[in-house]
């Protein structure tokens, strides 16, 4: 048995995270309406208005106050401040899910996720790899597999930040800028 998080939602909306090192029950750390707006952005982010996010964001962290030790609750801090469009906390408290639980398979494939979206392919490629090997069922390989195959097509393209330049060079755009240079020189010398 893999030692790693995992969530289960149930029809009532109760959703429990099972650790190495803790079972933990949500409704005895959040608010039964936080449950909802969480299941809500599970099933479609764009449904939660601006009031409700921040909301929700408001009660995860109230919630990591309480139990900062627990990496699930960090996890869906992070995927909802992504929600939010608060990317640079998201990845912070991704980054401290995995820091505190290196093998929790949900927080390194959300990490590789943002970082996939915010172009850091190298690093999004790690993670994900990491979370296809804690992968415990075949959805949970399946996703992996998938990030990563849009990772790779992302890196294949250049699209990975600092990419530009491998697109640039397809172009040729490297060989003539020096030459560029070389002509405005030699202008330059001529007028004088």
């Amino acid at each position: 048995m893999k030692d790693h998080s995992r969530s289960v939602a149930s029809a009532e909306n109760q959703v429990t995270f099972t650790s190495s090192s803790c079972t933990l029950s949500l409704e005895a750390v959040i608010s039964a309406n936080t449950r909802m707006h969480l299941v809500r952005m599970f099933r479609d982010p764009s449904v939660l208005d601006s009031g409700e996010r921040a909301e929700l964001v408001l009660q995860l962290r109230e919630a990591v106050s309480l139990e900062p030790q627990i990496a699930a609750l960090r996890v869906l801090l992070g995927m909802a401040l992504c929600v939010n469009l608060e990317v640079q906390e998201a990845l912070e408290e991704l980054r401290c899910a995995v820091q505190l639980e290196p093998r929790n398979f949900i927080a390194r494939l959300k990490l590789g996720e943002l970082l996939m979206r915010l172009r850091i392919c190298s690093e999004a490629a790690e993670h994900t790899r990491v979370a296809s090997q804690l992968a415990s069922s075949s959805i949970e390989a399946e996703l992996a597999r998938r990030q990563a195959s849009a990772i790779k097509t992302m890196q294949r393209e250049g699209v990975e930040r600092g990419g530009y330049r491998k697109l640039m060079s397809v172009f040729g755009c490297k060989r003539r800028w020096p030459v560029r240079a070389n002509l405005m020189q030699k202008a330059g010398s001529a007028l004088r």
